[in-house]
C-alpha cells in the first residue's frame, strides 16, 4: 500500500481526512469587477483633431441658421404674397368702381340730350313751326356738347390751322391763294380727342395753290 511523504497511508488519509477545497477568487473578482465587464460596449477613441471638432460643430450651427433664415425668408415672401395680393384687389375693386360711377355719370350727363331729342320729334309730329323745331335741335346739340365736354373730350380746331395728318383727314382739296397753302380751309366732320388719345380725326378741305385744285 501506498505512503504518503509523512509514511501515512494514502487510503486512510482519503477516508480520515476532510476533503480541502479551494476556490480561485480572482476570476470571482474579476467576473464581478463593473470597470472588466466585457458585455459592455466601448466606445471608440476619439482620433479627431480638436479643430476639427470645432470645425465640424461650427459648420452644423451655420447649416442651422440658414434653415432659419430660409424659413424666415419664406415666412416674408408669403405674407409679402399675401399683401400683394390683397392690394391688387383692392385697386381692381376701386378702378372698377370709378370706371362703373364715370361711366354713370356720363350717361346722366346724356339724358338731357335726350330729352331735348323727345320734344323736337314731338314738336315735329304736333306742326310746329320750323323755327321751333330747329331751336331744339340746336339745343340738343349744346346739351350733347356739353356731356362730351364734362367726359373730357375736346373736339379739334381746324379750320384756319395749317394740315397736321395727325389730326386731320384730308378728304379734299381747293385752289387758293399762296398765303393759304397747306391750310385746312374747311371741315366736313370735326374731330375730337381726349387727353392725348385722339378719338376721331377731323375730315377736313384742305387749300392747295395750284393752277387747278384736285380732289382727293
Amino acid at each position: 500500500m501506498a505512503r504518503d511523504f509523512f509514511g501515512r497511508d494514502q487510503k486512510s488519509k482519503r477516508d480520515d481526512d476532510p476533503e480541502i477545497r479551494v476556490t480561485d477568487r480572482r476570476r470571482i473578482q474579476l467576473d464581478d469587477d463593473p470597470e472588466t465587464d466585457n458585455d459592455r460596449p466601448v466606445d471608440a477613441p476619439n482620433l479627431k483633431p480638436s479643430y476639427v471638432e470645432e470645425l465640424e460643430g461650427r459648420t452644423k450651427a451655420a447649416e442651422q441658421k440658414l434653415q432659419e433664415v430660409q424659413s424666415r425668408f419664406e415666412q416674408l415672401r408669403k405674407q409679402l404674397q399675401s399683401e400683394t395680393d390683397e392690394t391688387r384687389q383692392r385697386l381692381n375693386r376701386a378702378a372698377d368702381e370709378r370706371a362703373h360711377r364715370e361711366k354713370g355719370n356720363f350717361i346722366a350727363a346724356l339724358l338731357p340730350v335726350l330729352d331735348n331729342l323727345q320734344r323736337a320729334t314731338q314738336a315735329a309730329e304736333t306742326g310746329s313751326t320750323p323755327e321751333v323745331i330747329a331751336e331744339g335741335i340746336r339745343q340738343t346739340a349744346s346739351s350733347f356738347e356739353n356731356a362730351l365736354a364734362a367726359a373730357g373730350v375736346e373736339p379739334i380746331d381746324a379750320v384756319g390751322q395749317p394740315f397736321d395728318p395727325e389730326l386731320h383727314d384730308a378728304v379734299e382739296t381747293v385752289e387758293v391763294e399762296p398765303e393759304d397753302e397747306g391750310k385746312v380751309v374747311a371741315d366736313y366732320a370735326r374731330g375730337y380727342k381726349i387727353g392725348d388719345r385722339l378719338l376721331r380725326p377731323a375730315r377736313v378741305k384742305v387749300g392747295r395753290h395750284t393752277a387747278k385744285a384736285n380732289k382727293a
